[in-house]
């Protein structure tokens, strides 16, 4: 008996040992199979984008409304005058270069001035095809509710008479490259003139042709662009403005495929086929 004492811290020791390196393993297979929680990182979806108002103040209410739409903006006509193509935006809340968060379509509220020159008749846009939202300008609050109002006139003082300057030497003439000349196919009182600048209507609707053909899905900005474009031409057209009807034609071939390919479009070839008859109507 004296002689087993020694070995007895031995015979319990080792099952201590191997108890003591079976909760290690135990531990360390933990530690792998559940990992310390680590904090969510923010995502880049996660961060709001921002918008860049468009100036649209000084512009025939068609081209101002198709300019908000196709920035990805809705827009309601406020104040006493409706919207028809030709009436002049001079108001717009909120103001131009203003940044807002993309809310979806940020609305944007429109005062208009009457054209005296051109007929107003029919139906008048006074709210965009789709829903505004609301207008959360970047870093700030939600913007108010309340209407723009057409501002007052502006008073200028009198500038005071200026020096007669001496006569300079004529300097010899220099012949500008003149622009490509549009011939109109009639006359609207009051109407805008084409802008030489701007694409014509035929090329427009080729080019918008190829932008639905470009694009299989119907995504809001692909709408919207849709839209404008469409809007243009049409509005073009009843102005009057060079190979109109052609344009509108090429325009209906578009609608069809947007019909086919999106599942939208059949009012807008209707609308386009109205215009249509319009044109040809007075361009004989």
């Amino acid at each position: 008996m004296a002689r087993l004492a020694p070995l007895v811290p031995r015979f319990v020791a080792l099952p201590l040992a191997a108890l003591l390196g079976t909760a290690t393993i135990t531990f360390a297979a933990d530690t792998q199979l559940n990992p310390p929680a680590t904090p969510t990182q923010p995502t880049a979806s996660s961060v709001p984008q921002v918008l860049l108002v468009p100036d649209v103040r000084r512009q025939a209410f068609v081209f101002a409304k198709g300019t908000l739409e196709d920035a990805g903006f809705s827009w309601r006509v406020v104040g006493s005058v409706d919207g028809y193509a030709a009436n002049t935006v001079v108001v717009q809340t909120p103001a131009p270069g203003t940044r807002v968060v993309d809310t979806g379509a940020p609305l944007v509220r429109l005062t208009l001035r009457a054209n005296k020159g051109y007929r107003q008749k029919g139906s008048p846009e006074n709210a965009a095809p789709w829903a505004g939202t609301a207008v959360k300008v970047a870093g700030g609050a939600v913007a108010t509710e309340e209407p723009a109002s057409e501002p007052a006139p502006e008073t200028v003082a009198p500038k005071p008479a200026a020096k007669p300057k001496p006569k300079a030497k004529p300097r010899p003439k220099r012949t500008a490259k003149p622009k490509t000349a549009r011939p109109a196919a009639f006359t609207v009182a009051g109407a805008p003139r084409e802008p030489l600048d701007e694409l014509p209507l035929v090329q427009r609707a080729r080019l918008l042709d190829r932008y639905v053909r470009a694009h299989p899905k119907p995504t809001n900005g692909a709408v919207r662009h849709f839209l404008y474009q469409h809007s243009w031409i049409v509005t073009g057209a009843k102005f009057g403005w060079w190979r109109g009807a052609e344009a509108l034609r090429l325009l209906a071939a578009v609608d069809r495929r947007a019909e086919s390919s999106w599942g939208i479009g059949a009012k807008s070839e209707t609308v386009a086929r109205a215009a249509l008859a319009k044109v040809e109507a007075r361009s004989r």
